[in-house]
């Protein structure tokens, strides 16, 4: 369909991949505007509101220099701009690439000369919608783009009256020892309120009111997840997004009209000094988003977003095995790994039932004052006096892979590599490398520094025989070079550059050597986003050394990544009683186990604490990881909660749960999923002998568990 001549009410597309139903149509500015989305077998609810149809919101959230706002929301403000009225709807095309169904909307300025190309995509049966937009200059003069928007959304209230005291809003903290932490808001506590919206006068569509989150720096999911929610009360509508995006970003939420309207992307000129200078027929697309609505509640989510996050994932055999990863670092070497250490854990390691052994930070250094000395990465001959790749054979001796911590994206201010490579390898300042905590940060859209990383791996794998990189990234910088300033390229341009560079570089090391697994870590979780996880094989989620705190994330953390890609540290320790024992392997096996902990000092009846925990993933929870769901009987887990449950609902029927007691009462009652209350038998799964006491309840069980800090792990079928 084509045309250039349209008046409001012409043109309605309905768009019916399997799975979910979109539904766009035209303002009375002729922009395009989400009318709904719904899974499938969903009709839109009957809106009681006579100024519904006036909550639509154009599309596209675009800004481009020179050209301001028109309504009541202000520059601040990711809406409202007069652009983003003024993109008008020219035709759409519908695309099929196999499993995989696709929407573009086009539309048109004619004062500017700028097409916009909006992107929506679904992978089949699966009701989450993937959006970006793609911005091209058809003018003949340059255009300098402020903005541009991933998806624009209004109406998400569905015209429901005094909607503001009926939907909340969440929002995840995700800091150093504290991730995937979820909080929950009112609208009016984050200032917004629809008192008075029905009776806006003189033009006004919406207040000044809104409600941010965003991200400046490398370091993605610092202090927040790229993630939010909004759900109504009685739940039974909520929804959920994620930007798929490993440098800065920004989402919002605020009042338009009669509704509730939501707009997220990328990064942009007012938060992140970011410009796009588009000359003509140059193009610009956005970092793509994902957003999910359900007629349920969060938890029913949480788990579409799952399904929806497996189709992002890049092929990889490390998915059908899901191995046992031992890392010596936490609570364990702690970045001080000798010959003679390695050599000492080897036995207890294999003998556990572990795949992998990975040698963290440090074996790269003779001392402990490496820290702004990385970059060359070559094994120090006074840890390893007989040979770094004598000791790696020993490991692949005992039938265990060997891998290696690396930092690839910094160079020490120290290292002989700083010398060595030319100031535009590096982010710069005014002429000046940008040094942040004794680390100078690389530049990877810069073809030198992907050929010297390249050397380094290929050295490492083929030398060394590595078949494993814990990939690590410590400093935070918050915008990107400026060496190119003077050629139009804005700090954040260069920043948005070095990221998805990066991420080539990644994928381009997967394709190279076959099988090698790459995990994610950046002090933790800190870049724990879906840009860096559709490449990367799994996710380090914290650096939590306290095993009953780390039971907190571990809990939460499969609102962030999907089970098989979420590996959390289990680190038994000698004097620790075997209750905390238990606790820090149940914190790891629900997801991937990252094993640590000095196995070699354990006592046989601790030690056998933990070959019997991963006995049981091995035996029982692995080769369910893959198409598992996530539930959470005690809801979303919050920090200082003195009970926390996680649960995974497997495809064979029956679940999987680890539950936790830190404080308070002895017993908890906990419901379960309502399509699995008809299961009856629930068994202990780890530990085997350890006492708990179970009542069958309406709907699910209570509980008891000694007065000490403990967990379980149960299996619940028919």
């Amino acid at each position: 369909m084509d045309s250039t001549s349209h008046k409001p009410g012409d043109i309605v597309i309905q768009w019916l991949p399997p799975g979910l139903s979109l539904q766009i149509s035209l303002d009375d500015q002729l922009a395009p505007c989400i009318d709904h989305v719904l899974p499938a077998g969903h009709k839109p609810q009957i809106n009681v509101s006579p100024h519904f149809a006036s909550s639509k919101l154009p599309l596209n959230g675009v800004r481009v220099a020179g050209q301001g706002h028109t309504t009541n929301k202000t520059a601040k403000s990711m809406v409202g701009g007069v652009l983003s009225s003024r993109l008008h709807y020219r035709h759409h095309v519908e695309r099929k690439d196999g499993v995989t169904f696709a929407l573009d909307i086009v539309s048109y300025d004619n004062m500017l000369g700028i097409e916009v190309t909006h992107t929506f995509e679904v992978f089949a049966k699966v009701p989450v919608l993937r959006s970006w937009s793609t911005l091209r200059n058809k003018s003949s003069s340059s255009i300098t783009a402020m903005q541009t928007s991933s998806l624009s959304i209004g109406g998400m209230t569905n015209g429901t009256r005094s909607w503001s005291e009926s939907y909340s809003v969440w929002s995840a903290n995700n800091t150093w020892f504290r991730e995937a932490q979820w909080q929950e808001k009112s609208l009016p506590d984050v200032g917004i309120d629809d008192v008075g919206l029905f009776e806006l006068n003189d033009g006004h569509r919406a207040t000044m009111a809104r409600f941010s989150v965003s991200n400046q720096g490398s370091l993605s999911t610092e202090t927040h997840l790229p993630m939010g929610a909004v759900t109504r009360n009685d739940g039974q509508d909520t929804w959920l997004w994620q930007i798929e995006h490993n440098g800065s970003w920004r989402w919002e939420i605020g009042d338009w009209q009669d509704g509730l309207y939501m707009a997220a992307g990328g990064p942009t000129q007012l938060d992140h000094a970011w410009e796009a200078v588009l000359r003509p027929g140059e193009t610009f697309t956005s970092v793509p988003i994902a957003l999910c609505h359900v007629v349920d509640c969060l938890e029913e989510a949480f788990a579409t977003l799952t399904e929806y996050r497996r189709c992002l994932l890049r092929p990889h055999v490390d998915y059908e095995r899901l191995p046992i990863i031992f890392n010596d670092y936490m609570n364990c070497l702690m970045g001080d790994p000798t010959e003679e250490k390695i050599h000492a854990l080897l036995e207890p390691v294999r003998g556990c039932g572990a795949e992998y052994f990975v040698i963290d930070a440090g074996w790269y250094a003779d001392d402990s004052s490496w820290w702004d000395d990385v970059g060359a990465w070559e094994p120090s001959q006074k840890r390893f006096p007989s040979g770094f790749k004598a000791l790696l054979d020993g490991i692949r001796a005992k039938g265990l892979i060997p891998g290696l911590w690396l930092e690839p994206e910094v160079v020490g201010i120290r290292s002989v590599v700083a010398k060595q490579l030319p100031n535009s390898a590096f982010f710069q300042q005014r002429g000046q490398r940008v040094e942040e905590r004794g680390r100078y940060q690389l530049d990877f859209s810069q073809l030198l520094v992907r050929e010297h990383l390249d050397r380094v791996v290929d050295r490492l794998v083929h030398d060394f025989g590595v078949a494993y990189f814990k990939f690590d990234y410590n400093i935070d910088v918050m915008t990107g070079t400026d060496a190119d300033v003077t050629r139009g390229i804005s700090t954040g341009a260069a920043h948005l550059a070095h990221h998805r560079a990066y991420l080539q570089w990644v994928k381009d090391l997967l394709s190279r050597h076959d099988g090698l697994v790459i995990e994610n870590c950046s002090s933790g979780g800190q870049r724990m986003d879906y840009a860096m996880l559709s490449v990367h094989t799994l996710q380090s989620t914290s650096d939590q050394q306290d095993p009953l705190l780390y039971a907190a994330i571990a809990a939460a953390c499969p609102t962030a990544v999907v089970p098989e890609q979420g590996a959390s540290w289990a680190y038994p320790q000698r004097q620790w009683n075997d209750e905390t024992n238990v606790v820090t392997m149940i914190n790891s096996l629900l997801g991937r186990v990252h094993l640590s902990g000095k196995l070699d000092d354990l006592e046989p009846a601790q030690y056998e604490l933990v070959r019997q925990a991963m006995q049981v993933y091995h035996g029982v929870i692995r080769e369910k990881l893959c198409t598992s769901r996530p539930f959470w009987p005690l809801g979303i887990p919050r920090w200082h909660d003195e009970w926390i449950a996680l649960g995974l609902a497997t495809v064979d029927g029956t679940l999987l749960l680890a539950i936790w007691r830190r404080s308070g009462s002895t017993k908890c009652s906990l419901a379960l999923p309502k399509q699995h209350r008809n299961l009856r038998t629930v068994s202990l799964l780890y530990p085997t002998n350890f006492e708990a006491q179970i009542e069958l309840e309406e709907g699910g069980f209570c509980i008891e568990l000694p007065a000490i800090p403990c967990a379980r792990l149960l299996q619940i079928s028919p």
